[in-house]
């Protein structure tokens, strides 16, 4: 592990640090589903062995690209910075849109979008997997949505405001539930109870530059989540 942490290490970074992997407890769903019922998110952990590899990988790419954010908008999003977007949507090639659309609390992102409310423009977002995945059962999938365009918080903290939370619902249950319960094979009886999500508050974020929301899905065969993602698993 490097000297200097490249993130802020919580009180359970630092237990696991001290941990193998024998002793660590994986995340099982009904784990996850309370956790993030209670929005209790400093529970999610990674582990050992992963949390000192990331942390490693963390101060590398920081070394290499400068940040984490310009490694994955360069190597993984292939999203270049430009003029950030002002307020109403207009940006360096991007579309213009009235101010009353704009959700409240909007701030301008790092790079430029072309709506700016969330999810509105496929361009916008990207689902990837996430490279650090939690400590979780098997079976269970980690992706990250990526998005251009910020997402309205009620403070510093990043705590989502009710808009912002229906926003990101809707997103979850149009482009995951719903594939999962109108799936050609019927695979799959109960597809709202095969996905979760959530977004870290600003204090739990490693990549606080760009916005993402988290999502989990449970017993997904490897076809969909490449279609999801256009990935397939890392050996």
């Amino acid at each position: 592990m490097p000297e200097t942490a490249p993130f802020n290490l919580t009180p359970l970074d630092r237990q696991l640090l001290a941990m193998t992997d024998e002793q660590f407890v994986a995340h099982d769903w009904d784990d996850l589903r309370d956790i993030i019922a209670r929005n209790d998110l400093g529970a999610l952990k990674r582990r050992p062995s992963d949390l000192r590899r990331y942390l490693a990988w963390s101060a590398e790419i920081k070394a290499q690209y400068g940040s984490i954010m310009n490694y994955i908008c360069q190597q993984r999003l292939h999203w270049a910075p430009g003029h950030q977007s002002t307020a109403n949507g207009t940006a360096n090639g991007s579309t213009s849109a009235p101010q009353s659309a704009v959700p409240a609390g909007i701030q301008s992102g790092p790079i430029p979008f072309t709506n700016p409310r969330p999810f509105a423009d496929p361009s916008d977002y990207k689902i990837l997997r996430n490279d650090w995945p939690y400590g979780l059962d098997p079976g269970i999938s980690h992706l990250v949505v990526w998005l251009r365009t910020p997402i309205p918080v009620k403070s510093d903290e990043g705590h989502l405001t009710e808009e912002s939370r229906a926003l990101i619902e809707g997103f979850v249950q149009k482009t995951f539930v719903r594939r999962l319960a109108e799936d050609a094979g019927q695979r799959f009886p109960e597809p709202h109870a095969q996905v979760l999500w959530f977004k870290n508050w600003v204090g739990l974020q490693s990549v606080r530059a760009l916005e993402h929301v988290h999502v989990l899905v449970r017993d997904v065969p490897e076809d969909i989540l490449v279609e999801w993602s256009g990935e397939k698993a890392q050996l």
